[in-house]
């Protein structure tokens, strides 16, 4: 994975390199805005004052939030909040716990805040894809009006393709997605020069004066229209997640020096030709070519939101793998997809339930403008809370001082909350879909980690300590020839899978390893930091494996780098004991009842733990057990 340090240091051409492939995996989300942000935002004016007015008002507010809420909050302050070289909601999470590692309050709001936000993001990763896919084929519509029944048919058609291939990897097709972008993002700056040509007055919006004044005639109709200029900064925080796979540096030349003038200069466009011809408020984006330019836009415009639909998709992916390392969610199927790149994963589960959730979406609104209305909420909430959590890091990493931290941070979070405030009023226009699935999201990782907690308790709060056994083991103990593996959570309790084994087989291998696998919350653990060995004696060795958040367990290799530490097995001759828990609902339980049985469904959807750390399956022996939970 790409270090901010080392794309720092990297050579030219390979700085490049890391631009290119910038501009289509980071800013697709954000670089496909124009086809539908200005459209949604000047109809949220109708009926307040006069065209030329409105325009100005709202490319002014536009431009501005690009500046404040991109550049400076997460092009100029966020991405500094890096864990080693790691973005994202959960990253900033796990970088402010370790900073708060005295404070358990502390530590149980952060935990909270970081599962809001990730629960939102879902509900953003739904919406995404339907909207901007939707979005380009509605050109269809500007062709020719007979064309409008094929809309939401192509659309769905499209996305389902989209969702089949993600199995097959998308290494070949992401060495496109940066050039398909670069030309994205100059045919948007090319039409916008166009526009404003035609139009040179329309650059006076870049004064905010003309956006307070928007907002000041708007009176409680200004929160309506600040709920649509908030899609012109959807997709800002896909920047931030995706710091780690290019750096800060190329994100940062790429926004500076490429996005956001193209951006800027296409809303101008936009603008322009809507005060020359106010018709064009209808669709903008489209209406600003002449008739002959339509198909090709429509086609270019189509493989753009493709590719931020796959953007967010590969982002879902890799924020639920980060959350089943932290212990959000249960473990689930992950394949990579490539050889070379570690971050190029596919999980089933998630892309099917995004899938069938994308095209319900499709089909349910049937058009990007009903769609805008369920648009936003998601990502200002889930922008609120990773400004509240880079507060911590600028507090307690970057020694700044409250009240700076107060100043700065406090106005963009006032910003977040404002637009925040202005979506809400999308709830009965769709604005309830996210939320609804923030809140499921929400319930299921609350409860995954408050039944593991219990379970652990359940599990291991009365166990015999291991010294105590060791102590009482006789010599004369009937032992066998081989090496055996006990998985566990505590290496300092006896495992239940190993009293198991000796009750029922009446054996103890001459040697047994207690493995214990730790989720660290940085991304990556050196190799020289991955294995740590305990002699306890009598055979007994203790063995704990440390992984980042963004890798995978993998226990051959804990034992391949156990022998560097006197371990020395045999694969061929090892065998692993792994116990098995089937939870029975008990008369008193722990948790609420709903709860109780919301954590055994979710259990018994788990990857087995075989598969999950890559242990050879004709050498495991799993030992069940009935747990009343």
């Amino acid at each position: 994975m790409q270090q901010i340090e080392q794309s720092a240091e990297a050579p030219s051409g390979h700085r490049r390199t890391l631009i290119i492939g910038a501009l289509g995996v980071v800013y697709g989300d954000i670089g496909t805005s124009p086809i539908y942000a200005l459209r949604e935002s000047i109809a949220a004016t109708a009926g307040l004052t006069d065209s030329a007015s409105a325009v100005l008002g709202v490319l002014s507010l536009m431009f501005w939030a690009l500046i404040v809420v991109v550049t400076v909050k997460y092009v100029l302050l966020i991405t500094r909040a890096d864990n080693r070289g790691e973005g994202g909601i959960l990253s900033l999470a796990a970088l402010a716990l370790r900073l708060l590692a005295h404070d358990k309050r502390a530590q149980a709001f952060v935990v909270g805040l970081s599962i809001v936000g990730v629960a939102l993001f879902y509900g953003d990763g739904l919406i995404t894809p339907a909207i901007s896919v939707l979005s380009a084929i509605e050109g269809l519509e500007v062709i020719t009006p007979e064309l409008q029944p094929f809309v939401v048919p192509c659309s769905v058609v499209i996305l389902v393709a989209l969702f089949l291939l993600q199995s097959h990897g998308t290494q070949r097709v992401g060495n496109l997605f940066g050039p398909v972008m670069v030309i994205w993002f100059a045919t948007l700056a090319v039409l916008g020069v166009a526009g404003i040509l035609r139009e040179p007055d329309v650059i006076r919006a870049i004064n905010p004066l003309y956006a307070l004044d928007l907002l000041t005639a708007g009176g409680w109709q200004a929160l309506a229209i600040l709920g649509a200029v908030v899609l012109t900064v959807t997709g800002a925080e896909a920047l931030y997640a995706d710091m780690g796979h290019f750096g800060r540096p190329p994100i940062k030349i790429a926004w500076l020096g490429f996005v956001l003038p193209a951006l800027t200069l296409n809303y101008f466009g936009q603008g322009a030709h809507v005060l020359s011809d106010p018709a064009a408020a209808s669709d903008p984006f489209f209406l600003q070519v002449p008739r002959w330019g339509l198909v090709p836009l429509v086609v270019l415009t189509t493989i753009a939101t493709i590719i931020a639909s796959q953007a967010v998709i590969s982002g879902s992916y890799s924020l639920t793998r980060q959350a089943i390392q932290l212990g959000y969610v249960p473990r689930m199927e992950v394949r990579h997809t490539s050889a070379a790149e570690m971050g190029q994963i596919y999980m089933p589960r998630v892309n099917w339930i995004l899938m069938f959730g994308v095209i319900a979406l499709v089909v349910g609104f049937k058009s990007s403008n009903a769609l805008a209305g369920a648009y936003g909420i998601a990502v200002t909430g889930t922008m609120a809370s990773t400004t509240v959590l880079a507060m911590i890091v600028a507090r307690r990493s970057w020694k700044w001082g409250w009240l700076t931290v107060a100043v700065v941070f406090g106005a963009l979070l006032a910003v977040d909350l404002v637009f925040f405030g202005a979506t809400l009023l999308k709830i009965p226009n769709g604005g309830w879909f996210p939320l609804v699935v923030a809140a499921g999201g929400f319930v299921v990782m609350v409860t995954w980690r408050r039944g593991r907690a219990t379970m652990y308790e359940m599990l291991y709060g009365d166990a015999l300590p291991m010294d105590a056994f060791l102590a009482r083991l006789e010599p004369s103990a009937t032992r066998v020839a081989r090496t055996a593996v006990f998985m566990t959570n505590d290496p300092t309790a006896v495992p239940r899978a190993m009293l198991h084994n000796m009750k029922h087989n009446m054996v103890l291998h001459e040697r047994v390893v207690l493995m214990r696998l730790v989720n660290e919350d940085v991304p990556h653990v050196p190799a020289d930091q991955r294995v740590t060995v305990d002699r306890l004696g009598k055979g007994f060795f203790r063995v704990t494996a440390h992984f980042g958040y963004m890798e995978d367990p993998n226990v051959p290799q804990v034992l391949v780098l156990a022998r560097k530490q006197g371990l020395a097995t045999e694969m061929m001759e090892t065998s692993f004991f792994i116990g098995r828990e089937t939870l029975v609902p008990s008369a008193k339980p722990r948790l609420p009842r709903w709860q109780q049985h919301l954590f055994i469904a979710l259990s018994t959807t788990a990857l087995s733990a075989t598969a999950f750390f890559s242990i050879p399956p004709g050498q495991v022996t799993e030992l069940g057990a009935q747990v009343e939970f």
